[in-house]
């Protein structure tokens, strides 16, 4: 294309970026329709991507096609695999796309549709993106390490265990809240159950047909595993409506739970190339087509976003969930802007199997665009809903009364409008009983994916819709489950590994058997927990899951950081200390909100207080009083555990800049860990091409 077209393109799309971004900033008073989010995203995404992306690549990490990765030099055919690009694109986004993007605008949107939509676009472009892609990197040059042994080796001794404890332990919370979100998504869901089954066999046969019976033929295997995708989602909507078979897949809680901790552990085990790549690359095709569904249904449909730009709760009166704007529109939103756990798949199974460094951009920073697209839809989704609806299905039955006319007189209060034979047909053409206090943000953008597939392409299938929605949340937060799982075993490997050698090697059997019993042990016992406890048990340590993923990333940010320094790059330090420095705010604020707060709905120690006073003054509801001592001990091991990430972020932030400091102070310092350069041999079109 001629020089002078490509550069007025690029001058149209920023133009077209800037006026969609100063139009969703500047609306007041009216209605603004949802196409001009997705203008403002794509043209973001694309700028970023063109030029910082491609700056970040090129100056800064200097990526060298012709290096030999570590999936090359340490091919073993069980974790070191040289994959097509794209099928290591599928894993990664697969991988990193969990209940974030989704849930997170979600519940954000109760500030209005404004602060959330400004932190996804920004927030991904210039901290989560460059997170995920210096992170990648990194840990290529490094044999694939862990983030936690990346420290180690590059910051010391003592930042290094801290985060290599610190990330492992916030590792198996954050997966054993991943598990709970997947089985309440499945729980009496048979659609769902049985095509997330489906996907194990097909995902298998996928891996057999590329490695065994037609090496390398991607587009091929690809053809069979989508078509066989597509015909589970459709078979699967068959069992639904199937008396008998619909009560092989018609499940309670706790069965889903054991079949989802075999499944971790089968995951974690057996050859990445078996079931974990080709699953999550599958995965991929279900998640991507559904969001490039719904925005097609976007464009077709051009619906208004009735939710306010800000609402009145930024003053932390929420119904939703407590806290301020400031730090907790952060916290809530998590992946849809950056995320840590992003930096454990861009340290743990990706770069065991990128073929080429030239992929990283693509798999790094692009993966993450994408799923701050999710984000987008996911806001957009949640904020076309009528605000009325909207809250009396978020809002909890604590806060606005256990009966349909109470909610009702309580929502209405704030100003929304709404009643209850609205809800109650609403539930009703969603195929539900009731969708008053649903709450957790998976079935309000059910309801608002179905009403806008619904408008598209037929209302009268509504009831379809929703459950396809329930049935695409829970494929979509079950892979990063199961890669989670393989990447907690990864860790705990490398932190064996400093004291028994033999341990530390990703395929010594015993060692693969052992830390992938203890990581499934650890989420599965909370997850057990969370599953048999009718006030939802480990759901408490939700408001952990956010605080907890910035900090990981404020923990990705250090070690690169560092690295930089180290490196002799001080003048490109920005690049990752900018976003560092944000987010260590912002943690940390957080951290002190839910830890000091006086205000019940936000401090755990607060809360705690709260319940043990009804409990001993004899005031809680008859069903609260049993399972009172469990939520109390849960308030203050959320105190505590919260307590212990803040002291682990800051031990490994002061160990960098000690490190910093020495090295442009001259004084020696532990030599960088990246291994030397090795051409590539690698000549096969399916890997390189």
């Amino acid at each position: 294309m001629n020089k002078n077209i490509k550069t007025m393109l690029w001058i149209a799309v920023v133009l077209l970026g800037a006026f969609a971004v100063a139009g969703i900033a500047l609306n007041r008073g009216e209605s603004i329709n949802a196409l001009w989010l997705i203008a403002a995203a794509v043209c973001v995404y694309a700028i970023a991507y063109r030029f910082y992306a491609a700056w970040i690549a090129a100056k800064v990490l200097v990526i060298d096609e012709t290096r030999a990765t570590p999936a090359e030099r340490l091919d073993n055919g069980r974790d070191f695999v040289p994959t097509n690009k794209w099928v290591v694109f599928g894993h990664h986004f697969a991988a990193i796309a969990g209940p974030g993007p989704l849930i997170g605008p979600t519940l954000a949107a109760q500030f209005g549709y404004l602060p959330g939509t400004l932190w996804i676009l920004i927030g991904a472009v210039l901290g989560g993106a460059v997170q995920d892609m210096v992170t990648l990197f990194f840990s290529t040059r490094r044999n694939g390490r862990s983030l936690g042994q990346m420290a180690r080796d590059e910051i010391g001794v003592v930042g290094g265990s801290a985060a290599l404890i610190g990330t492992f332990l916030i590792m198996i919370i954050l997966i054993a809240v991943l598990g709970l979100v997947v089985v309440n998504a499945m729980k009496h869901s048979p659609w769902a159950t049985s095509t997330v089954a489906a996907t194990i066999p097909i995902a298998m046969l996928v891996g057999v047909y590329m490695r065994n019976i037609r090496p390398g033929r991607v587009l091929e295997a690809s053809i069979i595993g989508v078509v066989l995708l597509l015909l589970s989602v459709g078979l699967g909507g068959w069992v639904d409506h199937h008396e008998t078979l619909r009560s092989l897949f018609d499940h309670d809680g706790l069965p889903l739970a054991y079949g989802i901790i075999l499944y971790g552990f089968a995951a974690a085990v057996l050859p990445v190339w078996l079931l974990l790549a080709p699953r999550d690359y599958l995965s991929t095709f279900m998640k991507l087509g559904t969001i490039m569904l719904l925005a097609i249904a976007i464009v077709i449909l051009r619906p208004d976003m009735h939710m306010p730009a800000v609402t009145q709760f930024v003053d932390g009166t929420g119904p939703i969930f407590g806290g301020k704007l400031f730090p907790f529109v952060f916290i809530t939103i998590a992946c849809g802007a950056i995320s840590g756990f992003h930096a454990l798949i861009a340290s743990g199974t990706t770069p065991k199997l990128l073929g080429n460094e030239r992929d990283i951009r693509m798999i790094g920073y692009g993966g993450m665009l994408l799923e701050s697209f999710v984000a987008i839809m996911a806001m957009i989704a949640a904020t076309v809903l009528e605000p009325g609806v909207f809250f009396a299905i978020n809002s909890p039955a604590g806060v606005v009364g256990k009966e349909a006319v109470d909610a009702i007189a309580k929502i209405n209060s704030w100003g929304f409008a709404v009643t209850v034979e609205q809800m109650q047909q609403l539930a009703s053409d969603m195929g539900e009983s009731t969708l008053f206090s649903r709450t957790g943000g998976a079935p309000s953008l059910a309801v608002g994916m179905a009403s806008i597939f619904g408008s598209a392409f037929g209302k009268e299938l509504l009831a379809l819709w929703y459950h396809f929605a329930i049935m695409f949340e829970a494929i979509f937060i079950l892979t990063t489950l199961d890669a989670g799982t393989r990447v907690g075993r990864f860790m705990l490997q490398d932190l064996l590994g400093n004291f028994n050698k033999k341990l530390g090697e990703t395929s010594y059997t015993p060692s693969v058997i052992l830390t992938s019993s203890i990581v499934v042990a650890g989420w599965g016992y909370f997850l057990y927990i969370g599953v048999i406890d009718p006030n939802g048990g480990v759901n408490i340590l939700w408001p952990l899951f956010g605080i907890a993923n910035q900090m990981l990333a404020a923990i990705a940010l250090c070690v690169a950081t560092g690295i930089l320094v180290k490196s002799g790059k001080l003048k490109y330090a920005w690049v990752t200390g900018m976003p560092l420095i944000w987010l260590v705010i912002i943690t940390t604020s957080a951290a002190y909100e839910k830890i000091f707060s006086a205000d019940v709905r936000v401090g755990f120690f607060a809360a705690a207080n709260d319940m043990a006073a009804k409990l001993a003054a004899g005031t809680l509801p008859t069903d609260k009083v049993a399972v009172a001592p469990q939520l109390i001990f849960n308030q203050h091991l959320d105190a505590y555990l919260t307590m212990f990430f803040v002291v682990v972020l800051w031990v490994v932030i002061l160990d960098m800049v000690r490190l910093c400091l020495r090295y442009l102070g001259g004084k020696p310092v532990l030599k960088l860990s990246e291994v030397p350069h090795e051409p590539s041999r690698l000549v096969e079109n399916w890997v390189r091409d």
